[in-house]
C-alpha cells in the first residue's frame, strides 16, 4: 500500500519535552515513510503549528497534555473545526483524558481496582472511612505518576502530603495492590482492535511505581487466557460506551485475587513496546496509511 505524500500529510504530535521521534515510535515512523507518508513531526502546543497543512495527526508523545488539560482539549476543539482527525478520535481522547472513565467502565462489569472519586475538599472524609489501609491517591486528570502518593491512612507524613495535594484537582483513591511491586504491572498492546503483544512493568527496589522515569523496567510477557479475557471485556465495554473503535491502545493491570484489575486504558499517548515489536510497528503504519485515504478521510470529516 502506498500513497504519494505529496497527496497527504501526517503530523506527528509530539510534546516540548519530548519534541523528536522517540527510539520506540523509530521504526513506526520509517514505515510510514516507506509506505509513501513521511510524518512531520509537530509540537502540539506549539502556536506556530499550521494544522490545516494536514490530512491527520496521529497522536504519540504529548506526554505533558495532563499539566495543560484545558489547552489540550481546545487543541482538540481546533483541529475538530479544522475537519482534521485524530488519531485516536478526538472523542475518544477527550473521554480518556480524564480517569473517572473507570467508573463508567466498572458499571460495566469491568474489573477494576476499587475506586472513588473524591475533591481535595472532600479526601479527608473519604480517607477517614480507610483509616489504617495503605491506599494510592492520583488526581483523575494525570499521567507518569503526577501528584500520586501511596502511604497509610492515619500516619502523620502521609496526610500531611496530602495536605500539600494541588487545590484545583479531583482525585481517585484507591487501595494499594501489593501485587504490583510483588508480581508487577501488566501492560497489553491491542492495534485495530487486536492484541498484538504485552510486557510485564516492575518498580524500582523500594519504589511502586512502574513507569521508567522512576526507575520501572519492562520485559516482554505472555498473558494466560483469562489476563487477555479480562483486557478483551474492558474494550467491549469501551465499544458499548460509544467508542467503539480506535488504532491503538495498551491495556495496564494487576492479576490480584486471582483476577485482572483494570489500572488504566491507555488511548492517548501510551508507550506502545514497538522497538522490540517491528511487525507491529509496520501493521500500526499500514492501518494509519488507510485511515488516509480519501473514503476513510471523508467519513472521519
Amino acid at each position: 500500500m502506498s500513497i504519494h505524500p505529496a497527496t497527504r500529510r501526517l503530523a506527528l504530535a509530539t510534546s516540548a519535552d519530548h519534541p523528536s521521534i522517540q527510539p520506540d515510535d523509530a521504526h513506526l515512523a520509517a514505515s510510514l515513510e516507506r509506505l509513501g507518508l513521511p510524518p512531520v513531526v509537530c509540537v502540539w502546543n506549539d502556536p506556530a503549528v499550521d494544522w490545516s497543512a494536514f490530512d491527520a495527526v496521529l497522536i504519540r508523545t504529548i506526554w505533558d497534555y495532563f499539566k495543560h488539560h484545558a489547552a489540550f482539549l481546545d487543541w482538540l476543539d481546533r483541529l475538530d473545526a479544522l475537519g482534521i482527525p485524530t488519531i485516536n478520535d478526538s472523542a475518544l481522547l477527550r473521554w480518556n483524558s480524564d480517569k473517572r472513565y473507570l467508573l463508567e467502565l466498572a458499571q460495566h462489569g469491568v474489573a477494576i481496582i476499587p475506586t472513588q472519586l473524591a475533591s481535595t475538599a472532600a479526601l479527608p472524609d473519604v480517607l477517614a472511612a480507610m483509616a489504617g489501609q495503605q491506599v494510592v491517591i492520583k488526581p483523575s486528570i494525570s499521567g507518569g505518576a503526577w501528584h500520586t502518593l501511596r502511604g497509610t491512612v492515619g500516619d502523620a507524613a502521609f496526610a500531611g502530603a496530602v495536605e500539600q495535594l494541588p487545590r484545583d484537582c479531583d482525585y481517585l483513591v484507591q487501595p494499594f495492590v501489593p501485587e504490583v511491586v510483588s508480581d508487577g504491572e501488566w501492560s497489553l498492546l491491542y492495534f485495530s482492535g487486536e492484541f498484538s503483544h504485552a510486557v510485564i512493568k516492575h518498580p524500582a527496589a523500594g519504589d511502586y511505581r512502574v513507569q521508567g522515569e522512576h526507575g520501572g523496567s519492562a520485559e516482554p510477557a505472555q498473558p494466560d487466557a483469562a489476563t487477555l479475557a479480562a483486557a478483551d471485556r474492558a474494550l467491549a465495554a469501551v465499544a458499548a460506551l460509544g467508542h467503539a473503535e480506535h488504532a491503538y491502545v495498551r491495556v495496564d493491570g494487576v492479576v490480584s485475587g486471582g483476577r485482572f484489575l483494570v489500572m488504566e486504558l491507555e488511548l492517548i499517548e501510551p508507550f506502545l513496546h514497538l522497538a522490540a515489536h517491528p511487525a507491529a510497528a509496520e501493521r500500526l503504519a499500514r492501518d494509519v496509511v488507510a485511515r488516509l485515504s480519501p473514503a476513510a478521510l471523508a467519513d472521519a470529516r
